[in-house]
């Protein structure tokens, strides 16, 4: 069992919204990898959304409606971000050497 710094929050939310957490001694097991690929969409996800919002902020006939899905759309990918960016400095966090207490 790893200790609560070297948990991995996952890239998706509970019941009530909670944050769901992993605790393995393999990096590599189903959990960790499936959590890796949900990161890696995510992070697709959010680049592509940057991209069309660039080209949305230059087109002069967008409109309201569109917009506003826009920003719905960017604030999803940029909760998700945050949530990886979290969890990811966690995990860097854990893995550093702690220095002995004297």
């Amino acid at each position: 069992m790893t200790t609560p710094n070297e948990l991995r929050l996952l890239p998706w939310s509970g019941l009530e919204d909670r944050p769901c957490y992993l605790s393995t001694d393999d990096p590599d097991g189903y959990m960790s990898r499936l959590a890796d690929n949900i990161e890696s969409v995510q992070l697709g996800t959010a680049a592509r959304l940057l991209e069309e919002a660039s080209e949305t902020l230059d087109n002069q006939d967008t409109t309201l409606d569109e917009m506003r899905c826009l920003v719905e759309e960017l604030t999803g990918a940029l909760r998700d971000i945050l949530r990886v960016a979290t969890s990811r400095g966690q995990l860097l966090a854990a893995s550093e050497p702690r220095e002995p207490a004297y």
